[in-house]
């Protein structure tokens, strides 16, 4: 399994475009070491050649365009991205279906509940149906009844996917915001059934649970939710009135924090954070915070990064 992180920024990237604060002043500025990024979103494959874009970012365009395996090839009207597959309904993981409009038609598999929100709050669906056929919803079955859900996707034939409806929040545009159920997120679980290497993916994570916690212990990787350091780190920088917890998002200091989270993990478990928002201090590569991170082997996504399992 081929695994490419597009972008590792959460919503507004970094530098956020409207946001001064010491960490987007100081990588203009160069003061402070660390790397720009772009929106959330990871790309996989099994040949190199076909992916499966996880996310749509708003920065899909400048994504394709640093990384060469997605570029068209073999004709005047290309991609590298055969499918599209939604975490959630947010829109910095939504809002660059937008922008592969001149692909369609395009398969998206995601829940019954994103699939909604996107038919009508945020209706994506029905408004790219004006090119070429627009989005092929392709449902993943995640309800009340059935917490988690394995199927196959034709352009990764060897990988099987597990959905795992995950404890987080619907966005600002949905009728369950602030009171989401089954499918409004979900965890990915992938398993490469040629090499064996598998990997949880959830850049939306807040509140694990049992479950949660076991299906990440069976990964060989887990790329997960970073975008906090403290659960009112926003509020702290004046840059937002939100916590981690109204977002959906479990902060990674604290004794419930998901560093703690990560610690519990078998010792060979591959620990990488993605969804990193412009306030953390983990950006900063000489920060105190991320000298904690690389004492506990756990390391920060970066747009560009690339392995195999």
């Amino acid at each position: 399994m081929h695994v490419l992180v597009l972008g590792s920024a959460a919503g507004g990237g970094f530098p956020q475009w409207n946001c001064h604060c010491q960490y987007c002043q100081g990588v203009r500025t160069g003061s402070v070491t660390a790397c720009e990024r772009t929106q959330s979103s990871i790309a996989v494959s099994t040949d190199g050649s076909r992916w499966l874009l996880c996310n749509a970012s708003p920065d899909v365009r400048a994504q394709i365009n640093a990384n060469p395996p997605l570029h068209p090839r073999r004709g005047i009207r290309d991609t590298g991205i055969v499918a599209v597959l939604l975490v959630d309904a947010q829109i910095d993981h939504v809002t660059g279906l937008l922008s592969l409009r001149e692909g369609c038609p395009l398969d998206v598999w995601c829940t019954p509940n994103v699939h909604q929100d996107l038919s009508t709050g945020f209706p994506l669906f029905p408004m790219l149906d004006h090119w070429q056929g627009g989005l092929h919803w392709r449902p993943i079955d995640i309800n009340d009844e059935k917490r988690h859900v394995s199927f196959d996707i034709d352009c990764c034939p060897e990988l099987t996917f597990t959905a795992v409806a995950i404890h987080s929040n619907a966005p600002p545009y949905s009728p369950r915001r602030g009171a989401p159920s089954p499918g409004d997120n979900i965890g990915l679980f992938i398993e490469d059934s040629d090499s064996g290497g598998s990997l949880f993916y959830a850049p939306g994570l807040g509140r694990p649970d049992a479950e949660l916690r076991e299906w990440m212990r069976r990964a060989d990787c887990v790329l997960v939710d970073g975008t906090l350091w403290r659960d009112d780190e926003m509020q702290r920088l004046g840059a937002g009135q939100s916590t981690g917890a109204d977002m959906g998002h479990l902060a990674l200091s604290g004794e419930s924090g998901l560093l703690t989270e990560l610690d519990a993990l078998p010792e060979s478990t591959r620990r990488i954070l993605i969804h990193i928002n412009n306030t953390n201090p983990i950006l900063d590569e000489h920060s105190e915070e991320r000298a904690m991170l690389d004492t506990r082997g756990v390391e920060v996504a970066y747009d560009g990064m690339y392995w195999k399992l």
